[in-house]
């Protein structure tokens, strides 16, 4: 009975979280229309924290002796959920009200103080140990820790700490670390997707790990090697969508257009005999009406006044003839050319879609601000690659 209830929860095709995707767009936006934000200096009480001035509310510890004391301490690591707001500041309220949300201002200050930025590095250390992962260089890369089997186990029983890998990714990318992110979640779907180890973490991972990934390139690359190894293969509902029904609809089009290319041939053909038709008679009648003066005035029919009125007159019919004939051929002439027009309009819009579709800057994502925070990760990986390795020995 167990066996079969189970088994019909295994075989269940997951579901995509409206709630997710609508916090972590706003998360790799930089919270659009967060109008507590911004506008002012707050307390800096996030950083003034991590240089360990004053203590993390409520429970009235600081950073050194989290640092110091509670490393190793899985237990209290465990049980506590006061600290890890404060270890880990966003730009949004956790569930511990004491902490304060981060500011651009506050932002910008951490970034330049070493003090803070070197503590930052150790608690998110001394967190992965408590993952059963360990941080091997300065470039963000883990690896498994020496006890990662028990850790492991307990990682993959204990969802809240599903949370708290989110919380950890989002404020990498806040303060400066955007690059340490994807080592670390490409390491989480392996043990997951491949290894089997922490097979419970495999839907927080997809559905917010990935997303925390500002980088709509490094986002893909995850999700194609998700999909490469999600099983069933058929249940796989992140990322783009398959390339088969794309493919079928490019071939549809691609055999449908010899067609429509040569019903164009074709009237563009007509119409260009149409024209070469009309040009003929009007030159025939041009040419009739000067014959007809010519007679008159041979034959002296009628006197210089009648001669100047008639010639007058077959002038008039002759221009007016000319003009009928040019504004016929012009009006077919666009009627001929308003359908290339409007191919090539189509065909450009066509090209400039899959052009947007293709840069890997607009998803979502706003370039300048990608661009901008990876710019801030250099500069600060180079500030503080001293204090890494200092950190790693």
């Amino acid at each position: 009975m167990f066996q079969s209830e189970d088994a019909t929860e295994l075989t269940t095709k997951p579901k995509r979280s409206f709630y997710a995707a609508r916090d972590l767009y706003k998360y790799r936006h930089q919270y659009p229309q967060n109008f507590k934000d911004l506008r002012y200096q707050n307390d800096l009480c996030n950083l003034r924290f991590y240089k360990n001035k004053i203590p993390f509310k409520p429970d009235g510890v600081y950073i050194e002796e989290v640092l110091n004391k509670w490393k190793g301490d899985y237990e209290k690591l465990e049980h506590n959920h006061t600290y890890i707001q404060w270890l880990f500041p966003l730009r949004e309220q956790g569930l511990n009200f004491y902490a304060k949300e981060l500011t651009t201002y506050e932002i910008e200050e951490f970034k330049k103080t070493k003090e803070a930025i070197r503590r930052f590095l150790l608690a998110y250390k001394m967190m992965l140990e408590f993952f059963g992962i360990k941080l091997i260089d300065k470039t963000g890369n883990v690896a498994r820790a020496a006890n990662w089997q028990e850790r492991f186990q307990h990682l993959n029983e204990s969802q809240h700490n599903f949370l708290r890998i989110t919380r950890i990714l989002k404020s990498l990318g806040e303060l400066g670390y955007e690059s340490f992110k994807s080592p670390l979640v490409k390491f989480i779907l392996h043990e997951a997707l491949v290894e089997d180890t922490i097979p419970n973490i495999k839907q927080s991972a997809l559905e917010y790990f990935v997303y925390t990934i500002r980088d709509r390139r490094e986002r893909r690359k995850l999700l194609r090697f998700a999909q490469q190894h999600y099983a069933p293969s058929e249940h796989f509902i992140w990322g783009p969508p398959k390339k088969q029904k794309s493919e079928g609809n490019k071939t549809s089009k691609k055999s449908a257009s010899p067609v429509s290319v040569h019903n164009s041939y074709i009237s563009k053909h007509k119409k260009q005999k149409d024209l070469k038709n009309t040009s003929t008679t009007g030159g025939s009648s041009s040419k009739a009406a000067e014959e007809k003066k010519v007679e008159l005035t041979k034959n002296g029919e009628v006197n210089d006044q009648n001669g100047s009125e008639i010639n007058c007159e077959v002038a008039k019919q002759s221009n007016g003839e000319k003009n009928n004939d040019a504004e016929s051929q012009n009006s077919k002439l666009e009627k001929v050319q308003d359908p290339s027009d409007k191919k090539e309009n189509i065909s450009h819009s066509k090209k400039e879609s899959e052009k947007d579709d293709e840069n890997p800057n607009q998803d979502c994502e706003n370039p300048g601000v990608v661009e901008g925070g990876l710019c801030d990760i250099e500069n600060c990986s180079n500030d503080v690659s001293t204090d890494l390795q200092d950190i790693l020995g």
